[in-house]
């Protein structure tokens, strides 16, 4: 007779009921950790082993997997391997866990893809900065969906992805993982992503990270203190978490690295279990962060051992213990410490298991080896895309956009304008890479550069190219040990290897000398841990140019010919100066292997101009952080001299121009409890050539019981104008997303007035008017009106 549990035809409840009730302690608690290998195709695995993560133990590994395993981690992104010995080893591990142990439960896959599948032959995406850039959550929607597909081709059913976090402080090296520094706009991006990776199945586990708070760290480095009052926490970091499980039904959640309030979030029974399972309705999979759990007793020092750390982490609410199994191994411990209850087990379990039910790993649980898809025409389309849409121009004196035809002698000058790695992200594979002992940076033949792309669009014979100077003259792994490891961190002596080196500038000069134009191409390296200057790890202490990037600037404004500026990375910066002397300025992000044609498409005005600025760029870093939807006494008393931004959120220039008009309201009182906001005005293309405007709708709350930032974003569209043409854009704002935090720590909507602003950007507000809500204080219900509409008027 068939088990319950083998027989698909039966509920998936009734299947993991069957199943735990056959299963061992020890399987019970094989499911809640993953296993870190290197896989081979004949089945002889082995244990990855670094300072990060440690190892499991490879002399009893092959008894282990008898007992199952919840997860295996990257089994294609940890290591260079074609994709196909890839699936084939993965397969015969697949193998192993069906044919050779006890009960034949499969193993979860998962794998990072925040920027793409982070897999050898993967196609590299722009980073996640760039896609807010766009604002255009259609697009990235079609994006995530390709990812999603090169996934699923290599047997992966959990992406590592999207990052949620709200930037706050642009010296966070993971600044360049977030979409910006919005929540409303975080949100949206965010629930796009979900739903374009996991699709409508869900077959396909998204995992928000890194929940929550991690962006507004302690001077903004990684893994230190976030100090956040719960109603900061809820309306800004937590809204588009909230957004994610609500409204694209993300499969899992990855809680942070830091202590909020002294409680590290890994062991946080209030945030992942009563505000994500009890409150908002999330049944997917929480899973650890790297180490995570291990972090409460090495660093957090709340837990005495590993043993200890295991209970704190899965009694709050974890699932999975990832990378591998430093602590979830020593749970049985714990259970007979008295620490965690077999019942708490079961249930994590059980969430385990139903997971594997619903993504039909029992009845499909190899790859097929012959419909691996990467890097497919419709991949690499949507890459140079979403890379088109996100170039920002800051600048233009008129230069822009340059003429081919013209075949004007260009001079591409800088350390990022020939490097491939400059154009991708930490968590792209070949950056990634670099973690690997003794593994050099090598150059990424799939990148097109800006070089490259600018010779492809304006002729080799046009082009000429000096780098000027390095940011990194050696890029390898080699980062100083963790925080605790030593016996005072304050006094480590560690030199930054960022290079001094002026002696190629005067090359430089000489090309943009013999040029007519000079395209000085400046920014940063991503790089985790510090084989960069921006990424996970790589935090900044200036928003100065690394390096000698800015004697290399000065030197080539100093020449007197036009200068274009192209500031490529993960982080804005500051040019001292030289912003209001340069011809253009434009940021391109990181923007993947399709960025230096699309940079070359806009910069000719093949492609126009539609990125705007989802992070302000702070005047100085004394204004960090720096935010627009901050509150009124953040500029201090008087106005400090460095506060504020001179290209704030929302900010992007077009090589046209746009008028706004015709602003009307349908109500001036709206029902607090089921009115909407309705509101329609005219967008005007005044200029000689079609463009892209991307309208932003502001609100200030006027009067509140708590205090409230200065402006809030709350509607954004995207709308392309012929020359002379004009379009009516409604917009539909529901009553619901006025809502603030109360004194009692739920969503409350107050009555009251609220100023309405229409602008180009935060700061460029074009239309304004009031409305007023009428009706009583309300709390909001757990399904709540979380989005509005902004389109054209029919």
């Amino acid at each position: 007779m068939t088990a319950i549990y083998k027989d698909p035809s039966q509920p998936v409840a009734a299947r993991v009921a069957d199943l735990l009730a056959r299963m061992t302690l020890d399987e019970k608690i094989a499911q809640m950790h993953a296993f870190w290998l290197i896989l081979a195709q004949d089945g002889k695995h082995t244990v990855r082993a670094d300072s990060f993560t440690g190892a499991s133990d490879q002399a009893s590994l092959q008894k282990r997997l008898q007992l199952g395993l919840g997860q295996i981690t990257r089994p294609l992104g940890s290591h260079k391997v074609d994709a196909l010995s890839g699936v084939r080893a993965f397969n015969a591990l697949q193998k192993t866990m069906m044919q050779d142990t006890r009960l034949g439960i499969p193993v979860m896959s998962h794998e990072e893809c925040l920027v793409g599948l982070m897999t050898s032959g993967a196609t590299l995406f722009p980073s996640a900065l760039a896609f807010g850039a766009t604002w255009n959550p259609v697009l990235i929607e079609q994006m995530a969906a390709a990812i999603g597909d090169e996934a699923r081709s290599i047997g992966c059913h959990q992406g590592l992805a999207p990052v949620l976090d709200v930037s706050r402080d642009v010296r966070w090296g993971r600044t360049e993982e977030t979409f910006g520094e919005d929540p409303y706009l975080v949100g949206v991006m965010a629930t796009r992503y979900v739903r374009g990776l996991q699709g409508e199945k869900r077959d396909l586990l998204a995992t928000l990270k890194h929940y929550v708070g991690h962006s507004f760290s302690e001077g903004a480095r990684n893994h230190a203190p976030v100090h956040l009052g719960w109603r900061e926490l809820n309306d800004i970091f937590l809204l588009p978490f909230e957004m994610a499980v609500k409204q694209a039904n993300a499969g899992s959640v990855m809680p942070a690295y830091h202590d909020i309030d002294n409680e590290p979030c890994h062991a946080s029974r209030h945030l992942l279990t009563e505000v994500l399972r009890d409150q908002w309705g999330f049944d997917g999979l929480v899973v650890a962060d790297y180490v995570g759990v291990s972090l409460l007793y090495q660093h957090h020092g709340v837990a005495a051992d590993p043993a200890e750390a295991a209970a704190l982490s899965f009694n709050a609410g974890l699932d999975v213990e990832l990378p591998g199994d430093d602590c979830a191994t020593r749970l049985s411990q714990a259970r007979q410490r008295g620490l965690i209850t077999e019942a708490r087990i079961d249930e994590i379990v059980s969430r385990v298991l139903t997971e594997k039910f619903r993504l039909g790993l029992f009845e499909n649980p190899y790859v097929d080896e012959n419909a691996i898809r990467l890097r497919t025409p419709r991949a690499l389309s949507l890459a140079r895309e979403v890379a088109r849409q996100s170039v920002v121009i800051l600048e233009n004196n008129g230069t822009l956009p340059l003429n081919p035809a013209a075949q004007p002698k260009l001079a591409v000058i800088g350390p990022t304008a020939d490097d491939s790695l400059a154009l991708l992200g930490g968590y792209s594979f070949p950056v990634h890479l670099i973690l690997s002992k003794d593994q050099q940076a090598q150059a990424e033949p799939n990148v097109i550069t800006p070089l490259a792309g600018l010779r492809q669009l304006f002729g080799a014979q046009n082009v000429s190219y000096a780098q000027g100077c390095a940011i990194l003259e050696e890029r390898k792994y080699g980062s100083p040990v963790f925080p605790g490891d030593v016996a005072n961190s304050t006094a480590l002596a560690h030199e930054s290897p960022v290079s001094q080196n002026t002696s190629h500038i005067r090359a430089a000069v000489s090309a943009a000398q013999q040029a007519d134009i000079a395209i000085v191409c400046v920014g940063d390296l991503a790089g985790l841990f510090q084989t960069g200057t921006v990424g996970e790890g790589s935090d900044a202490d200036s928003l100065n140019l690394p390096g000698v990037q800015q004697q290399l600037l000065q030197a080539i404004v100093d020449t007197g010919k036009p200068v274009i500026v192209v500031l490529t990375g993960g982080r804005p910066y500051n040019l001292q100066g030289l912003e209001q002397r340069v011809a253009a300025m434009v940021m391109a992000f990181t923007g993947g292997e399709q960025a230096g044609i699309a940079l070359a498409e806009v910069l000719a005005g093949v492609v126009e101009p539609s990125g705007r600025m989802t992070i302000s760029v702070p005047k100085n870093v004394g204004a960090v952080p720096y935010y627009y939807n901050h509150k009124l006494k953040s500029a201090g008393t008087p106005i400090a001299f460095h506060f504020g931004s001179a290209y704030p959120f929302g900010f992007g220039q077009s090589y046209t121009t746009f008028a706004y008009d015709n602003l009307a309201v349908a109500a001036r009182q709206i029902d607090i409890n089921t009115g909407d906001i309705v509101l329609t005005f005219d967008i005007t293309n005044t200029g000689p050539r079609a463009g892209v405007e991307i309208p932003q709708i502001y609100v200030r709350d006027k009067l509140a019981s708590a205090v409230r930032p200065v402006k809030e974003l709350k509607a954004f569209g995207r709308f392309e104008l012929a020359a002379g043409e004009r379009k009516t854009v409604e917009v539909r704002i529901p009553a619901d997303m006025l809502n603030f935090t109360g004194s009692t720590g739920q969503r409350i909507v107050e009555p009251g007035e609220f100023d309405l602003q229409i602008g180009a950007s935060s700061s460029d507000i074009r239309l304004s008017t009031e409305i007023t809500l009428t009706g009583q204080t309300r709390t909001l219900e757990r399904h709540w009106r979380m989005e509005s509409v902004c389109q054209a008027a029919v």
